[in-house]
């Protein structure tokens, strides 16, 4: 059975600091690339084989767009995104569908939850109920959808990994990736999810966030947009209040984060990093992500700390502030 990376290729990333005990710690591996694409800094194993989760879907945006997707900005970005499930982002993945002559009902990912409070809050007090619409990755299914359509593939059975749209898809990652695909998993909302080594997922989105949207070659064009889009609409990726869209606003990063404690993150530079929590856990990735693109003087360390201060890093005691979670001694 293939597996990630183990307790001992690991390194400490990030501790949660309580009163001045350090009561827990996250280890993990992370890469970081130049602009120009050369590793610069290695922490663990990168080399271990990871599942991306969400941040493969940059990867798989753009397969989308090159399969034939015609998707421009708010839409372009809601491609890629974890949204939160707001009405501004149903609203938009249900345009997606109408434009392409689809409906929710052609959605392959399950019904959810808002995964934002006020608008799930909002929704129990309409009596509402969980939607396809309203899942995180329904850009990305609608995206996928629209892809099939454009190009003549059946919207039936678009998420199995034998499908038309999924070997496309698969073709695109080994090629931004410069890796063959080592297994295939089914991702939480159905979609199939390829492993890649954390430094071929480190390539593959530097090689998408330093695309232009003038560039002559198709892919690296769409590519571009493609970051483009998610910068001036960084609402779309994942919502108001959230670590993702926090970061793009602030730092102008164009950042991923995924599911089990993935991150991905391009300063505007092109310095890149990836990185992965062994335990699963997100609460520091952001944070690490944008302390190694420091370090690696890509942004500026002000800028860092109040990111640092914009997202939830504090550890509570009686409802003060006792301590936070911060990158730890690895890093």
């Amino acid at each position: 059975m293939l597996e990630t990376l183990t307790v001992q290729d690991s390194v400490e990333l990030a501790v949660v600091e309580r009163s001045g005990f350090v009561e827990s710690r996250h280890a993990g591996a992370a890469v970081v690339l130049s602009p120009d694409g050369e590793v610069v800094t290695r922490l663990g194993n990168a080399d271990a084989l990871i599942l991306p989760r969400s941040s493969l879907k940059p990867l798989q945006a753009v397969a989308c767009i090159t399969a034939g997707a015609v998707l421009e900005g708010e839409q372009l970005a809601l491609s890629t995104a974890s949204h939160s499930g707001t009405d501004r982002h149903a609203s938009v993945v249900r345009d997606m569908l109408t434009e392409g002559g689809l409906t929710e009902d052609h959605l392959g990912c399950p019904p959810a939850w808002p995964s934002d409070s006020g608008t799930r809050d909002e929704l129990v007090r309409e009596h509402g109920q969980a939607a396809r619409v309203r899942m995180n990755c329904s850009g990305k299914h609608a995206a996928m959808l629209r892809a099939c359509v454009a190009t003549g593939w059946s919207t039936d059975g678009y998420l199995d990994p034998g499908h038309p749209l999924q070997a496309h898809i698969r073709e695109v990652v080994e090629r931004l990736s410069g890796e063959k695909i080592a297994h295939t998993a089914i991702d939480g909302c159905g979609a199939p999810v390829h492993a890649l080594t954390l430094t071929g997922l480190a390539r593959a989105v530097h090689r998408i966030g330093t695309a232009s949207d003038r560039s002559p070659f198709a892919l690296h064009r769409v590519a571009g947009s493609l970051v483009r889009a998610v910068r001036e609409n960084p609402w779309t990726i994942e919502g108001p209040g959230r670590p993702d869209t926090i970061a793009i606003e602030k730092l102008g990063v164009f950042t991923k984060g995924g599911a089990e404690g993935v991150m991905v993150m391009v300063a505007p530079s092109g310095t890149t990093v990836a990185l992965k929590m062994l335990d699963g856990a997100a609460r520091a990735s952001t944070i690490v992500a944008a302390t190694l693109l420091s370090r690696a003087g890509a942004l500026a360390e002000a800028d860092v700390a109040a990111l640092g201060a914009a997202l939830p890093l504090s550890v509570l005691g009686g409802g003060d502030v006792v301590g936070s979670i911060r990158p730890g001694s690895g890093i």
